[in-house]
């Protein structure tokens, strides 16, 4: 056996095109290891390297003749590893089934091993597969638990794609802090490994990221990053990245740089006929053209940027049309089409809301490993359930099948023959005649002037019997419903001994019936045919409608799944947030009170000062007082926790109040936090009465009516 093995790898060895050095290394290494282990283990890092560069053919080669080698030597090792890289390339030729079957047992050998590293892998592995199904809570657990491991060995390259992985995952459900979190974590390893596509693939999603959290900055420096990268090698990324770096300096007005991207943005997708990439620059140009008031221009394109996204429904696309197309004609005064474009705009944008309720309910997201997943439990049956479900539904669709084929060729064997019925009975004339041209009646005589000698006769008919009858006195003969074809009719006569000299001969034929002709087969092969067309057409609209309503159901399972695990990412969310909130909150309580003790504290000792009878020194002391109790450092600090505890407060409080001073917004936050006259006035340095004539003028610019509540309308802001 292990001869057979060996020589087997030194066929592939020289017959195979070697990748790499370290590829070539292993080839040799492998062909002339002793051991079984040793030949094992090599194998085993050569199946990685080929799966690495995505030769699965040549990988499973390995893999098979591995796996019977540590079967017979009973390597649980071995087999645990051969195991879980054919799990690999199962899930990349999205064969999930094998996939999934194979990470369990694998999983089961690394648990037998005690191996946390093996079972860290096929988390990971098992997780990518939940989230590319849309199962993201269950992905997020796996990957999660596997991560935790793979930070304890520092392993790199695993690391990296959890990472990805996870990354992912957050930002299918719109997690944009946790999304930016984990790419970056991605980012820095690919960039340790040198995996140039990651890499690339990292900084695009970081720029997507950004731009989506209005941060363009940090968007236009992932973009750049990303050409860079790619440099003048890959046409089709510069295509999708050029016109969304133009529309980032568009947003700050930068109309220069974006449109020298959106100009190279434009040729590279008409070139390369990339209708998203077209669309998205078409969109910006038309935008910036809008800017510049060339509004000709900006029409045309935008009207063709409208036209793209319908074409490949591209709804973000086409909702920026619409409102982009309600600008221009407000700006030209057309305000019937502006409300046109803005019922349009609003009608799709409720769809797009509507269908990302939940995942807009997630942003920010965090998930734990909840308490009940077992990291060492590989959960596939719902998978492989899920599957065979399917696979059953499919053996239903094809019984359907089968029954139908029956039923159509049954139909069309009784169509048929009642059809040949129903014409045989419309022709019963010619078929009277037919049947009357099948019936022969034949008379013979001959001359014979003696009564006392009989005449005799015999007779054959060549084509349907061939032997001379008897002789007979009978002069005629009757030849009943002849088969079609030709015949000839022979008869000798005998007047008492004398035979005739001469044989008398006459020629027919009998005509195939009408069913038979040219012309009735013809007639039948196009009728089958037409047959055939007709059960073909109606096998597919049926099918069709079948599996339509099989995927709809499907459809509907998995949105029901994705709701459940969407509603348990939720809720771990909510939990998180509240924590935070919470800490948040205690952090601006005890930072509040300090800076009111200490106020209070300096505004004692100062007072003190002020009364004592000692002057020398204390001028200088006082002025120490005032300068921490007037200093703006506190002020910020405390502003910045603010802003982090009760987000939009200032901005809303900005946009309804413009007059209010830097000091009015101040003594507001304050009062949002409820604090009394009392407190503020040290935090301001004043005195209470002081306080509350602020608190008159503050009134005063907010135009409140006397009776109306300044604290009040402050909270409900």
């Amino acid at each position: 056996m292990r001869k057979i093995i060996t020589l087997f790898l030194l066929i592939i060895v020289y017959s195979g095109f070697s990748q790499t050095k370290e590829i070539d290394s292993l080839y040799i290494q492998l062909a002339f290891e002793e051991s079984d282990t040793l030949k094992v283990d090599t194998s085993l890092k050569l199946i990685k390297r080929l799966y690495d560069i995505e030769d699965y053919d040549k990988a499973l080669k390995y893999i098979y003749e591995s796996e019977k080698l540590s079967t017979t030597m009973n390597y649980t090792y071995g087999i645990a590893e051969i195991t879980y890289y054919k799990s690999l390339i199962y899930a990349s030729k999205n064969d999930y089934i094998n996939a999934v079957t194979g990470y369990a047992k694998s999983k089961a050998l690394y648990g037998n091993l005690k191996d946390t590293l093996g079972i860290a892998k096929v988390n990971n592995s098992i997780g990518l597969i939940e989230i590319k199904r849309g199962n993201y809570s269950k992905g997020l657990q796996y990957i999660l638990s596997a991560i935790k491991e793979l930070e304890k060995r520092k392993l790199k390259p695993e690391l990296s794609l959890a990472y990805n992985n996870l990354a992912k995952a957050y930002y299918n459900i719109n997690a944009q802090e946790k999304a930016i979190e984990f790419y970056i974590k991605a980012l820095q390893l690919q960039t340790e490994l040198k995996q140039k596509e990651a890499i690339i693939e990292s900084n695009s999603r970081l720029a997507e990221l950004y731009s989506a959290k209005q941060e363009y900055r940090k968007s236009i420096e992932y973009y750049e990053t990303v050409l860079k990268q790619v440099g003048d090698s890959n046409d089709s990324i510069k295509g999708s990245v050029l016109p969304k770096l133009g529309g980032e300096y568009l947003k700050f007005n930068d109309f220069e740089r974006a449109t020298k991207y959106l100009l190279q943005g434009l040729m590279l997708n008409r070139r390369s006929k990339n209708k998203t990439g077209l669309t998205i620059a078409l969109n910006n140009l038309g935008e910036l053209n809008l800017s510049l008031n060339k509004s000709i221009l900006a029409e045309q394109q935008l009207q063709e940027a409208g036209e793209l996204a319908k074409s490949i429904n591209n709804k973000p696309e086409l909702l920026r049309y619409y409102k982009l197309m309600k600008e221009l004609d407000s700006a030209k005064k057309r305000f019937d089409r502006a409300f046109i474009w803005q019922r349009e705009y609003f009608d799709l944008k409720n769809s797009l809301e509507s269908k990302n309720v939940i995942k807009d309910s997630l942003l920010n997201g965090e998930l734990e490993i909840s308490p009940e997943f077992d990291p060492n439990f590989s959960n596939s049956k719902s998978i492989e359930t899920e599957d065979s479900s399917m696979a059953e539904k499919d053996n239903e669709i094809n019984r359907f099948q089968l029954i139908f084929y029956a039923l159509l060729g049954a139909l069309a064997i009784v169509s048929t023959f009642l059809i040949l019925i129903y014409l045989k009975r419309n022709s019963s004339i010619k078929y009277t005649q037919e049947l009357e041209e099948k019936n022969i009646k034949i008379s013979y005589s001959i001359s014979n002037f003696s009564k006392y000698l009989p005449s005799l006769f015999k007779y054959r008919l060549m084509g349907f019997n061939n032997n001379w009858s008897n002789w007979s006195s009978k002069s005629e003969i009757y030849f009943e419903n002849l088969p079609h074809g030709d015949y000839i009719f022979e008869v000798k006569g005998k007047v008492g001994t004398k035979i005739t000299t001469n044989t008398i001969r006459y020629s027919f034929n009998i005509e195939k019936p009408w069913y038979l002709k040219t012309s009735s087969i013809i007639i039948y092969i196009i009728s089958a045919i037409l047959i055939l067309m007709i059960i073909n057409v109606l096998h597919r609209n049926y099918f069709k409608n079948q599996q339509a309503k099989l995927l709809k159901r499907k459809e509907k399972e998995l949105e029901i799944k994705q709701l459940e695990n969407e509603q348990q990412l939720m809720h771990f969310k909510n939990l998180d947030l509240q924590k935070d909130i919470d800490s948040k909150n205690r952090e601006l309580g005890l930072s509040t009170m300090n800076l009111i003790k200490r106020n209070e504290l300096l505004g004692t000792i100062k007072k003190e000062l002020g009364t004592s009878k000692n002057i020398n020194g204390i001028k200088e002391v006082i002025e120490l007082i005032n300068n921490n109790l007037n200093t703006s450092d506190d002020w910020k600090l405390f502003e910045e926790a603010f802003k982090n505890t009760d987000k939009g407060f200032m901005k809303k409080l900005k946009s309804e109040h413009s007059n209010l001073t830097s000091n009015d917004l101040r003594l507001c936050t304050y009062l949002r936090l409820n604090l009394s006259s009392k407190e503020i006035a040290p935090l301001l340095n004043i005195s209470i009465r002081s306080v509350e004539v602020k608190r008159y003028r503050l009134r005063k610019k907010m135009n409140l009516p006397h009776e109306a509540s300044l604290s009040s309308y402050i909270l409900e802001i």
